[in-house]
């Protein structure tokens, strides 16, 4: 098969791969319907996390099953299937208390830029949906394996409420879809913080009330005039940089929650300053699997559409371009397709 391999940084490459193979009993094995390029996978591109050894990419996918091993009874061969960044069994103490990112038997999936991919823990982590869903609903149940997952988690975590005011911190994909989450979970204000037209447009469309242009204290104070000088009930921070997580900290209300799901880099937090705001704070890799069959059902019977992040589609083998596209802020998120 063929697959996407980075090298160094800047330097990713379709190359001929090994097939997969079902290697446990736990695995199963899928044709890649349509993949994609994440915000996280810029990180090495740019040169801000190791690379080490050249290693497939990518780690958002859906697709039809075409083998199982002996152990795997959920879903079968011909299925068309959506699963998590993260794998897991789905039965582990972690799992039942709601966090299947943190499952026992956890793996993370890096391996989705490709013709097929094997899927470990696949008895507890696909969700396999009633029939084939039609093509044009493909790129809304791939932005669940992750994005809008991550999203719904920033949410979640942020405890946004019927009525509540929510602050979105990050215009990329993840950010779009916890605007999506907010409304959904009955924000009645959504701010989004996002200095791009056309994500700006987006935003709005997916439910966000207002648009905050400023960064940094200029945000921050921008923030504080739009809520009576108190702060906002709930701040969704997608981004994952110091300046950040400073802002949406900052951007909370005594009492207000934060949520935080960009995987954080150079990010620090003053313990004295977060005991004295009263701020709660909760983040950590999205239990997508809890929130599967819900964002599924969502995403089929029309109620929302994840899949308008993406704003590229490019074929599997110009996977590159995707890459260049999204460093570049020429797309907010590529979609691949075999």
């Amino acid at each position: 098969m063929r697959g996407a391999v980075i090298h160094a940084p800047g330097d990713v490459r379709f190359e001929t791969l090994d097939d997969p193979k079902i290697l446990h009993p736990t695995d199963a094995v899928i044709r890649t319907a349509v993949t994609c390029v994440c915000g996280s996978d810029l990180w090495p591109w740019r040169g801000l996390e190791p690379i080490g050894d050249a290693h497939p990419m990518g780690h958002e996918y859906v697709g039809f099953v075409e083998e199982v091993g002996s152990e795997v009874t959920a879903v079968k061969p011909g299925q068309f299937v959506v699963g998590s960044f993260a794998t897991s069994d789905n039965t582990c103490a972690n799992c039942r208390n709601g966090f299947p990112s943190n499952c026992l038997h956890r793996e993370f999936m890096s391996t989705c830029q490709a013709e097929y991919v094997r899927i470990p823990n696949a008895q507890g982590t696909l969700v396999a949906t009633d029939e084939v869903p039609d093509e044009e609903l493909w790129p809304g149940l791939l932005a669940v394996s992750d994005v809008m997952g991550t999203g719904w988690w920033a949410a979640d975590a942020a405890e946004v409420r019927p009525g509540s005011t929510a602050v979105v911190v990050g215009d990329g994909a993840v950010g779009l879809c916890a605007v999506i989450a907010a409304r959904e979970r009955g924000a009645e204000r959504i701010i989004a913080m996002s200095r791009h037209a056309s994500r700006q447009k987006l935003a709005r469309e997916f439910g966000a009330t207002d648009i905050v242009t400023e960064r940094g204290a200029e945000g921050i104070a921008r923030i504080k005039d739009l809520t009576g000088g108190i702060g906002a009930d709930s701040v969704l921070e997608c981004v994952g940089t110091a300046q950040a997580m400073r802002q949406a900290l900052h951007s909370a209300r005594p009492g207000g929650s934060v949520g935080f799901v960009g995987v954080p880099h150079d990010v620090s937090v003053d313990g004295p300053e977060l005991f004295f705001s009263h701020v709660g704070l909760r983040g950590g890799p999205a239990p997508v699997r809890r929130y599967l069959p819900d964002l599924v059902e969502r995403v089929v019977t029309g109620r929302i559409d994840p899949g308008k992040v993406f704003d590229l589609t490019l074929p599997l083998d110009q996977v590159a371009e995707g890459y260049r596209a999204m460093d570049e802020r020429r797309a907010v998120k590529a979609l691949l397709k075999p």
